[in-house]
């Protein structure tokens, strides 16, 4: 029986995104999908005309919709999560509910502590209003190109915007930004777990929204367990490198990794 594969995107990305990863890792082998959050309708026109029904969904609501997902598989699964949805991914896998994780530019988890400037011009758009906690937000084409697609062409990142962007709940981001200071945060990930199965962070040297050092920082928050946890760093790739014309490296990367813990 072919390992099942749950892809999980993040914040403004429509789960549609994933499906070239789809066919790569069903051609790989694996029995891949690719569920939207909490409110995302099934195609990006129709989330992009009902903004209400995405907003005010949390961490905990995503983790437990895509807990409830897990629930069905025929076996534990391998979890592939970009931005929040990295973050998603290393939830649930510190609940043993994955046979294994790879977190792509994953969202700060608690403990996490620099917040470099480009981050927090990145989620400006959110942060600005204190009411759009309760409230879904969309990226304009020149506030996406600053945050995702920075490392590729302008004509490029327009293409992405076009195609792929929806509204995004506020709420994740609120949560994240004051993880450090609620100890019973939704951004809580179990690091010290060490029966929990193999973890791979993904870096991009270029990255506003999730920059080198909030992965880095992120792996020494795994340091008091001995369950295998690996990074990679891409140099040259923004936000945008599952997306982008670059996304069959990064998808091979993944596969390699998986090959190497026999998963």
């Amino acid at each position: 029986m072919a390992t099942p594969v749950l892809f999980i995107h993040g914040l403004w990305l429509h789960a549609t995104s994933w499906g070239p990863w789809i066919e790569t890792f069903r051609e790989a082998g694996y029995d891949p999908q690719a569920p939207g959050w909490p409110g995302d309708h099934d195609t990006v026109e129709e989330s992009r005309r009902d903004p209400d029904a995405i907003a005010d969904h949390g961490i905990d609501a995503v983790v437990d919709h895509f807990a409830a997902i897990v629930d069905t598989l025929p076996s534990a699964p391998i979890l592939v999560g970009h931005s929040f949805g990295g973050l998603i991914a290393q939830k649930l896998l510190g609940q043993d509910r994955a046979r294994a994780a790879v977190a792509i530019d994953a969202a700060q988890i608690k403990g996490v502590l620099p917040v470099p400037l480009s981050a927090l011009r990145a989620t400006l758009p959110v942060f600005r209003n204190p009411a759009n906690r309760h409230r879904s937000v969309s990226l304009t084409a020149e506030q996406f190109r600053y945050a995702f697609a920075n490392a590729v062409s302008e004509e490029e990142s327009d293409r992405l915007h076009e195609r792929w962007t929806i509204p995004a709940p506020g709420r994740p981001l609120f949560e994240a930004a004051s993880a450090n200071f609620d100890p019973h945060s939704p951004a809580k990930v179990d690091t010290g777990n060490e029966g929990r199965g193999p973890l791979l962070l993904i870096a991009s040297g270029k990255d506003h929204t999730v920059p080198e050092s909030v992965t880095r920082s992120t792996l020494k928050q795994y340091r008091h367990s001995s369950a295998v946890t690996d990074i990679q760093t891409l140099p040259d790739r923004g936000h945008s490198l599952i997306i982008d014309s670059g996304w069959p490296a990064v998808a091979e990367l993944c596969l390699t990794w998986l090959k190497e813990h026999e998963l």
